[in-house]
């Protein structure tokens, strides 16, 4: 059943590009815009961040719950590290410099995950409530903590600027997002903790009366939901030369319609790291096709609200078939 999902997506993005051929704009040379190597990286980078954060995603909706703090751990992540970039560290050279900023708004991330999990095991409230809570409250820790300001970094020649300089390479982000795939991947095709994260979000009774420690399971599955936004928090700020807590904002709808697309049951139990990055794929093609088209920002958000529309359907039609 999950290699005919990953088929159905696959297809999906198959058409989804053939597509965006048949209707690329032609360079001055003939060739299709869609097609250039610079494009086709550019939809990997401008997918990345999102990518990141949907691998954390696909976990917690295999538990059966959501996340909606996502854009607001990336905002404060790249407002503490651009924070931690901009402060002196008394002897500390540039690799440790940067190692201690960008370690510290990752684990700030995976704290605030933490806290989601702990709130949503401990006190068994709804996912949708309590992460609704924090997705305002570290809004509000972000811009508290900045003074609702951003913070510029990558201008001059100090240790800010040599970080981005470096981790806004496009290689680079790309790389970052391929190889935290693949560890995603391993862990949730590969290991116990992954048949434990699909048990409980297919039947919580069941996993429960088997003895699967699903408290343990949930606070970790929502820590690592945020160490990938706060870590995606640390490539924003590097590509877009600043701490910004007004950040990430709806980067949640995006990472979930990524997650839905690629195949995963919103319920729980059902769906691949593999599917995710399918979906996230498809989003990605998709945007650049409508923006090569020059098609109005606000179209394409309708566009993305149909198709999430659609797939959920889909999902509903193979679950009566």
């Amino acid at each position: 059943m999950r290699k005919l999902r990953d088929s159905q997506g696959l297809m999906a993005l198959a058409g989804v590009v053939l597509l965006a051929i048949a209707i690329s704009p032609v360079a001055s040379d003939g060739s299709r815009i869609f097609l250039q190597m610079g494009n086709l990286t550019d939809i990997l980078r401008q997918i990345s961040l999102i990518g990141i954060i949907s691998l954390g995603m696909t976990l917690v909706i295999l538990t059966g719950g959501i996340d909606l703090s996502v854009g607001s751990t990336l905002a404060l992540s790249t407002s503490l590290v651009a924070m931690g970039l901009t402060r002196a560290w008394p002897g500390a050279g540039y690799a440790a410099h940067v190692v201690y900023a960008i370690a510290g708004a990752t684990l700030a991330g995976g704290l605030a995950g933490a806290v989601n999990g702990a709130a949503i095991a401990g006190l068994e409230i709804q996912p949708f409530i309590v992460t609704l809570a924090t997705m305002i409250g570290i809004r509000g820790l972000a811009k508290w903590l900045t003074n609702n300001a951003n913070i510029d970094i990558g201008f001059g020649g100090d240790v800010a600027a040599r970080f981005a300089a470096a981790f806004r390479q496009k290689p680079l982000v790309i790389a970052c997002y391929a190889a935290l795939a693949a560890v995603f991947w391993v862990l949730l095709s590969r290991t116990v903790f992954g048949r434990q994260v699909r048990a409980i979000g297919d039947n919580e009774t069941a996993a429960r009366y088997a003895g699967l420690p699903i408290r343990r399971v949930k606070i970790v599955v929502y820590a690592l939901s945020g160490l990938l936004a706060g870590f995606a928090g640390v490539l924003y700020a590097a590509g877009n030369q600043q701490g910004n807590p007004n950040a990430g904002v709806a980067y949640e709808l995006d990472a979930i319609a990524a997650v839905v697309i690629g195949g995963t049951r919103l319920a729980g139990g059902k769906g691949s790291i593999a599917g995710t990055i399918v979906g996230t794929l498809i989003m990605g093609v998709l945007t650049n096709m409508l923006r090569l088209g020059n098609v109005d920002s606000n179209v394409e958000m309708m566009v993305k609200a149909v198709i999430i529309v659609l797939a959920v359907a889909a999902q509903r039609q193979r679950r009566m078939d």
